[in-house]
């Protein structure tokens, strides 16, 4: 049984000391469940700071971007060896909000994507489509293009040490939430093309929700058949919420 992976997006909020309040609130909301793993991704300059708040607890950190170099002259950019110097193990690549806001293409995302793999990350894929695009009856096509450009260029053995999180642009921040069909049908498709090329790494890989989750719809998303886990945003940043979407998704499993 695969174990239950839920990544808090914490993104561009606090300072360091209320990063490391809420990493403490949060330890203290969690309970001692070993089936799952917990990661917490906030933002670089809080990296060493909320470090050391998880340090001796079961809870992971992560990060939320990374550069595709491994090093030069890219001023502003962070390396996935300077995460894992912070004592990070996964790295969010290809985030909704990254594409749309900071134009990362599918070709952008794959080399992220093997950048984390060389830096010994795990990568977070990230994979959605837009509302417009979900109007136009384009979800398949989108998220199945998203997938093969990371597919083509690192292989699938790559999925053998990677996480997917799909992320209906449509539901990030907006208070709507895809229905568990909606969410499970999109999931079904990505492990199926996965299997197409490697039917152990499909049945392996761990596929994450990501889009509004929450404490009340959280039950209803993790029971779904392909959906492993949430990549959880603005909830992530209220230790009793976030911890209430853990315990519903291991109450799923």
């Amino acid at each position: 049984m695969r174990q239950l992976l839920i990544a808090g997006n914490w993104k561009m909020h606090g300072t360091r000391a209320s990063a490391a309040r809420l990493a403490g609130e949060t330890l203290q909301a969690l309970d001692a469940s070993t089936d799952r793993d917990i990661v917490v991704c906030p933002p670089f300059v809080h990296l060493v700071e909320v470090g050391r708040a998880i340090q001796g607890s079961s809870v992971i950190l992560g990060a939320q971007n990374l550069c595709a170099e491994e090093d030069g002259a890219y001023t502003g950019e962070v390396s996935g060896a300077m995460l894992r110097d912070c004592g990070c193990r996964y790295v969010i690549v290809g985030h909704s909000e990254r594409r749309a806001l900071y134009g990362e293409n599918d070709a952008l995302v794959a080399r992220k994507f093997m950048a984390a793999q060389r830096a010994s990350l795990t990568p977070i894929l990230c994979l959605g489509e837009t509302l417009e695009q979900r109007r136009r009856g384009q979800s398949r096509e989108v998220v199945t293009r998203q997938l093969h450009a990371v597919l083509d260029a690192a292989g699938i053995a790559a999925f053998g040490q990677a996480t997917i999180a799909y992320e209906p642009v449509w539901a990030i921040g907006t208070g709507n939430t895809a229905t568990p069909e909606q969410a499970q049908e999109v999931h079904a498709l990505i492990r199926s093309s996965l299997a197409a090329q490697d039917a152990k790494i499909a049945a392996a890989i761990r596929l994450l929700y990501g889009g509004s989750v929450k404490a009340s719809n959280a039950a209803a998303l993790f029971h779904m058949p392909d959906i492993d886990g949430g990549l959880v945003g603005g909830a992530s940043l209220q230790a009793q919420e976030f911890a209430a979407i853990c315990r519903a998704g291991a109450a799923s499993i």
